[in-house]
């Protein structure tokens, strides 16, 4: 895989974004030990950057890829990565329907990054279908008991965010369906991190909106 297929494979997915949450979050949060005003100082700048420039981060990073000749699939590495919860995204309210929320978005996420190590298994990779499909029921299970307990003004916003979350669900288990036909596993990997992302982004939104 040359590393213009691997841009080309990086650029295919909605949330080019995803690296500098995945990606460099983790190295901002080492670098915190050692300097805690410079990681600081260079976390807002790249937030800041990639706000502007939504993919500069994700640029970066397959540039120094292509710089020191590594043979990293970029998506799948993305996919591996994005298990880990990311504090940004993490609901500080302590009531047990919120903590829920934290806690079956980490779990989806946690069994989507393990797809690359399960997908070429088909016995092992059925059962992870399984409880892929189980964590989005158990997650939207839970968003729905949020609504019914919880009121607040930007109901709409969330309603959206949740039906983009159920699009993504269902294009990733039509991807799936393709998969047992063609055999392209980095479709799946494609699919699999925008899915993550929007399991992030519900994360977000009742965070930023209740």
């Amino acid at each position: 895989m040359t590393m213009e297929d691997m841009k080309n494979e990086a650029y295919t997915t909605s949330m080019v974004s995803m690296a500098l949450y995945t990606v460099m979050y983790p190295v901002f949060n080492q670098l915190e030990k050692v300097n805690l005003s410079a990681a600081q100082t260079l976390r807002a700048a790249f937030i800041k950057a990639e706000k502007e420039n939504p993919g500069l981060t994700q640029d970066i990073i397959i540039k120094i890829l292509e710089k020191k000749n590594l043979e990293i699939n970029y998506t799948e590495s993305l996919l591996r990565m994005a298990a880990d919860d990311v504090e940004e995204f993490l609901i500080d309210r302590r009531e047990v329907e919120f903590q829920a929320l934290n806690e079956r978005a980490g779990a989806l996420k946690h069994i989507l990054s393990t797809i690359p190590d399960e997908i070429h298994d088909r016995v092992r990779f059925l059962q992870t279908i399984k409880d892929i499909a189980s964590a989005i029921k158990e997650l939207l299970d839970t968003v729905n008991a949020v609504f019914r307990k919880y009121q607040y003004q930007n109901r709409r916003a969330l309603e959206q965010q949740k039906k983009e979350f159920v699009k993504y669900s269902k294009s990733f288990s039509d991807t799936l369906k393709t998969y047992f036909n063609d055999g392209k596993a980095i479709n799946v990997f494609v699919s699999a991190n925008r899915l993550t992302h929007q399991t992030n982004m519900i994360l977000q939104a009742f965070k930023t909106m209740v």
